[in-house]
């Protein structure tokens, strides 16, 4: 019997009669051992995630030193969730516990984490499994990274002799015992870990689709399910914008060679899809696996005449940009050309000017340009390397939906074609590239 870790997102911890469908999937499958959820996520279209509610709490305790006001709308939501359940569950004293430590910690982490912490704490009673408090046991450190080693064994530690457990996603612990989030949607990395940690021989990742989509449906009318893909593929679509697992939490499972599931709490029934090691994957015979974008990039395009010949030129203009805190995401070059390219909410206030001055005053290039409001598509597939032809036809597909190309980049893997196009071109493009491909 193959070990099994799931994660539960918070459509999954929306409401007590979704709870209880998710404790019907995990007690179907004795092998669902440990389990790790997100905070409750919206019930109905309008309504607020718990998250959210808690980002109220934590900016009305740095207004006036306690968060009853905003506290209240969660107090009302678990004590809620709880009746719905009708469980035997002793919730006000929990949440009386949660709002005192707010207005103690008065961290912005702390209050943000604690959504998972409620679900998980509710979770584990539904189930009569052990709770496991992921500040106990997740650890990051002085450069708050995950400090895997100590996390993983104290994880093993805890479960030990526990035939269900039940673990709050999302947060840990930093090295001065404060508790740390990991980015929004962190808790898809908590489940990561936990896998990786007990040796998981599958890592399940509960949503409310049924897999990953070719392309964003709200692009594209039922666009094809991805039956299965590469990590690598995985991590390129989630970065660029396919959001329906975090681009973050292969690593944990890939140096395992875990798998992962995504599966349709809603729909348990349905297959999903599988997200495989490389030895492990065979590709469906598709040319491109799928389509994603991101809208608004900066692009800082520089020419000067034999850069090629100029040593320590991209040093040079890499530490400009590394000197004020931009992280680049593509840098495309050209013999006496390269482009900068990185994302506009880096570029705030006038850090933007900054860059471009010490551009300008290190490397003295001919033309400096700036391109904003950018975005980038991403065409991914193992399947591209091997077939001929491939950009002619996505370059067809864009020129037959008159957009223009502004930016072209290609892996050295030949795994992806990413092209930058103005951001109110960026549906259209993926539009045509997707019926290009798939229609």
């Amino acid at each position: 019997m193959s070990l099994k870790v799931c994660k539960f997102g918070g459509t999954s911890m929306a409401d007590g009669n979704v709870m209880n469908a998710v404790k019907k999937i995990i007690l179907s499958d004795e092998s669902r051992r440990y389990i790790v959820v997100s905070a409750p996520g919206k019930r109905f279209g309008g309504d607020v995630k718990v998250t959210d509610l808690l980002y109220a709490c934590y900016e009305e305790t740095e207004r006036t030193g306690a968060c009853g006001s905003a506290f209240a709308k969660i107090r009302t939501r678990f004590e809620s969730i709880v009746k719905e359940l009708n469980l035997d569950m002793d919730i006000s004293s929990v949440l009386d516990e949660t709002e005192c430590r707010l207005n103690r910690e008065k961290s912005r982490d702390f209050t943000a984490s604690r959504g998972e912490y409620l679900s998980a704490r509710i979770m584990a009673k539904l189930l009569g499994a052990k709770f496991v408090d992921s500040e106990d046991v997740v650890f990051f450190d002085e450069n708050g990274r995950l400090d895997s080693e100590k996390t993983y064994k104290a994880i093993a530690k805890a479960v030990s002799g526990a035939k269900l457990a039940v673990f709050p996603g999302f947060y840990g612990t930093d090295v001065n015992g404060k508790v740390k989030t990991f980015s929004r949607g962190g808790s898809d990395i908590s489940g990561a870990i936990v896998a990786r940690a007990v040796g998981a021989g599958l890592y399940e990742n509960w949503t409310d689709v049924s897999g990953f989509l070719a392309c964003d449906p709200r692009i594209v009318e039922n666009p094809r399910r991805i039956k299965s893909l590469s990590y690598k593929e995985l991590r390129e679509l989630s970065y660029m914008g396919a959001n329906v697992l975090h681009s973050e939490s292969i690593f944990p499972v890939r140096k395992a060679n875990i798998p992962i599931v995504i599966k349709n709490t809603f729909r348990p029934e349905d297959e999903g899809t599988t997200i495989l090691p490389i030895s492990q994957y065979k590709p469906e015979g598709n040319v491109v696996t799928g389509i994603a974008g991101k809208k608004n990039f900066v692009v800082i395009l520089i020419e000067k005449s034999h850069m090629n010949n100029e040593v320590g030129f991209v040093r040079k203009v890499l530490s400009v940009l590394e000197r004020e805190g931009v992280s680049v995401e593509h840098i495309p070059s050209g013999i006496d050309t390269m482009s900068i390219v990185f994302e506009t909410e880096q570029a705030e206030g006038y850090k933007l000017e900054r860059v471009l001055e010490g551009i300008k005053d290190e490397c003295e290039p001919d033309v400096i340009r700036v391109m904003e409001n950018v975005a980038l598509i991403a065409t991914v597939g193992h399947g591209m390397s091997s077939s001929i032809g491939t950009s002619a036809r996505l370059f067809k597909a864009m020129a037959e939906a008159n957009v223009n190309v502004k930016m072209i980049d290609q892996g050295s893997s030949e795994l992806n074609i990413i092209v930058g196009v103005k951001n109110e071109d960026c549906d259209r493009c993926i539009a045509a590239i997707y019926h290009e491909f798939f229609r």
